[in-house]
């Protein structure tokens, strides 16, 4: 096998997937499973509103539409090379091998820190639909492990397995979001009247542009995980589209309801309770009990535990998708690489991710509150998603800039929004970083501190001259013209 076939990943019986089997329903469910409206919701709400108090649908929107950019660079970088490892093959070629190392190392280490952070309320919503007690962190931890390990097991399955349990969770979570969005916004007794100026970017005047940013990060985090439709584009029917398409339409969905419960908690909860450290992990608990009390109000708690138990499922997938095809390019073990005969399932990779996550969860549980953890675990996922998104922004305009100018959408959907895109994610990595030195070292150790890990394996394989790590040709760094392919498809 040539160089060029080796860091392609050609499919072979032992390192290839099971290819074709999800379609565009199928992605726009992954997409908005990924993202995970009501635990992003749950758990990143009383973050939010503690950086920028009643500034959190500004922050969502103004970092919605940078974050469509991104969106946008992963559709077109799918349509010329649908690759299971997404940004790790595309950075690659477009920027440098040792940026497309650290994008696929960017995803790995976030999706692990997200293990720890998003199985600990899956226990304590279990908990919660039966006692309103404050549950202890034995009891989360166990109950948390459960429930993680059944995902694997599910994930481990097979990718129809993971869909078919996918669609069912995410349209009772969704359905659920839905009745209760309307019961807060149309609730008798709203403690905060609504008003515009929550979407104005004056509401960031008097804080400045720290805050901002602060507020930008947390977004980017509510946001992170649609682009598991490009972890499975191997696994997609029409991957040049399907996979692109069904991350547009599932960020769409998503963005709604973080708008609509952003306003909604502004509007029916007090400061004090949207500032309860307490509240950390279920503050929409508290939304459920107050527009709907009793044991109707529990129904939201069954939609976090959903989309908690989802967002666990899609991030299994990111991360032993781009930990295969590092293992099938021999830049992590090849062991990795490695797929179950039958299911088509990177069995190894998921295994190795189970024990890790497990290992890292339980130990966490014991260093420190809930709050904490939840709180450093969604700041250093938002300087590692700046990193591989911000990349991918630019990947795109690189390898695209031959058609830019073709036409005025080329311009704007292939060029200025990603690379505009790109340049967000890039400024708010640059204001976080200094404005967490001072503030928050462990968040910003865990954050960069993991990134730098990536370095020993790096260099590691890099030394053993892998195939990976050579410069691409100039012809490699041309997008293929989406149209000429698309019209001999057609032929």
């Amino acid at each position: 096998m040539s160089d060029a076939a080796a860091v392609a990943g050609e499919s072979t019986e032992e390192h290839g997937l099971r290819h074709g089997v999800l379609g565009l329903f199928d992605s726009v469910i992954m997409g908005v499973a990924g993202s995970a409206p009501a635990y992003s919701i749950a758990t990143t709400t009383v973050t939010l509103f503690g950086a920028v108090l009643y500034g959190g649908a500004a922050a969502l929107l103004y970092c919605g539409i940078f974050m469509f950019g991104i969106v946008f660079a992963f559709s077109y970088l799918s349509r010329d090379d649908s690759h299971a490892g997404a940004a790790y093959s595309w950075v690659r070629r477009a920027l440098h091998p040792i940026l497309g190392y650290l994008s696929g190392w960017a995803l790995i280490v976030s999706a692990l820190i997200f293990m720890v952070i998003a199985t600990f309320p899956a226990g304590s919503s279990v908990v919660s639909i039966f006692t309103s007690a404050t549950p202890s962190t034995t009891t989360v931890t166990i109950i948390g492990a459960v429930f993680f390990l059944l995902m694997v097991s599910a994930v481990a399955a097979g990718v129809t397995v993971t869909v078919t349990v996918q669609i069912i969770m995410s349209t009772v979570e969704v359905a659920l979001l839905l009745l209760f969005a309307a019961l807060a916004l149309f609730h008798a007794h709203h403690v905060t009247a609504f008003t515009w100026h929550w979407f104005s970017p004056s509401i960031f005047h008097h804080a400045g542009s720290s805050t901002f940013a602060a507020g930008a990060l947390i977004a980017a985090f509510y946001f992170w995980g649609w682009d598991v439709t490009a972890n499975l584009n191997e696994e997609t029917k029409k991957p040049p589209t399907t996979s692109g398409l069904g991350g547009v339409l599932g960020v769409i969905i998503v963005f709604l309801l973080f708008e609509v419960f952003t306003v909604s908690t502004n509007m029916v909860l007090t400061p004090a309770q949207l500032q309860n450290p307490n509240y950390s992990s279920n503050i929409l608990t508290v939304l459920g009990q107050a527009v709907w009390h009793g044991w109707g109000g529990k129904l939201l708690i069954v939609a976090v535990l959903l989309s908690t138990v989802a967002t666990l499922e899609t991030t299994l997938i990111q991360v032993t998708r781009t930990l295969f095809t590092m293992g099938r390019d021999n830049t992590l073990p090849k062991a990795l690489g490695r797929i179950h005969k039958t299911r088509k399932t990177p069995v190894v990779a998921t295994m190795a991710v189970a024990v890790f996550s497990l290992l890292l969860f339980v130990g966490s549980s014991y260093i420190g509150s809930v709050g904490k953890i939840l709180n450093d675990g969604i700041t250093a996922i938002g300087l590692q998603i700046c990193i591989y998104y911000g990349l991918a922004g630019l990947s795109v305009v690189i390898l695209y800039r031959r058609q830019l100018f073709r036409s005025v959408g080329n311009f704007i959907f292939m060029g200025l929004w990603p690379f505009v895109g790109a340049l967000f994610m890039g400024y708010v990595l640059w204001k976080q970083v200094g404005n967490l030195a001072s503030t928050n070292a462990e968040a910003l150790w865990i954050g960069l501190g993991s990134m730098a890990l990536g370095l020993i394996p790096m260099f590691y394989y890099w030394s053993r001259g892998n195939a990976y790590f050579k410069i691409p040709s100039r012809l490699d760094r041309h997008a293929q013209d989406i149209e000429l392919v698309e019209m001999q498809q057609n032929l």
